[in-house]
């Protein structure tokens, strides 16, 4: 469908050598987008192969975003919200500047939401990120540029292989049972909610924050 096309643009994914990050990347290829991936190294390369595999161009551009703070504070902000935020302020600088109407989608989470237990830092990060959104969708709806996020839930990936797996499951069936759509989601659900943030079906779409969570938050 014309209306969802990425054809002739390009997008810029961090975090795209695995889960989330790479199935969005991906489905933006599918798109039709052709994409830039900042990593932190060149090595991991499946992301880039499967993108070419689909006829897409694809460029790796090595960044740590992070400055590996000692201070458990301090590395949170600086991965989850530090980073964006130079992103942010560095692309939408570089549109304003050659009028281009630009689209980000940052990656928000239910703790944007939620205070969470045991996780103030990762809470506040991800907090700051729902009101980097929302600022900057104030200030940049006037050039044309459309800032919006996307919130997962619980999505398997390898980084919770440990709890999905481990023989004591009562935490796992805990948050199943929480969820009203009865299980968690995968990395390919991202697909469909980041090529509509991206493409010209959400013309009328800035300062949301789409929650991708099987229902948890209206529970």
């Amino acid at each position: 469908m014309e209306l969802f096309s990425l054809a002739g643009k390009t997008a810029l994914v961090t975090g795209g050598t695995r889960g989330i990050g790479q199935a969005i990347a991906i489905g933006l290829a599918e798109a039709g987008a052709d994409i830039v991936l900042v990593q932190r190294n060149t090595e991991e390369s499946v992301t880039k192969q499967n993108i070419e595999t689909l006829g897409r161009k694809c460029h790796i551009i090595v960044a740590d975003l992070s400055d590996r703070s000692s201070e458990v504070l301090d590395e949170v902000m600086e991965v989850n919200f530090n980073g964006p935020f130079i992103l942010c302020r560095d692309m939408g600088r570089y549109w304003i500047d050659n009028m281009i109407d630009g689209r980000l989608i940052n990656i928000a989470s239910l703790s944007t939401f939620q205070g969470g237990v045991r996780m103030a830092a990762y809470s506040a990060s991800k907090g700051a990120v729902g009101q980097l959104t929302k600022a900057l969708s104030n200030e940049w709806a006037q050039h044309k540029i459309r800032v919006n996020a996307i919130a997962p839930g619980y999505i398997a990936t390898d980084m919770n292989t440990d709890t999905r797996s481990n023989p004591d499951q009562t935490y796992y069936q805990s948050i199943v049972t929480r969820i009203p759509m009865g299980h968690w989601g995968k990395p390919e659900d991202f697909k469909g909610p980041a090529v509509f943030l991206a493409s010209d079906a959400s013309s009328y779409v800035s300062g949301e924050t789409i929650v991708v969570d099987g229902g948890w938050m209206a529970r």
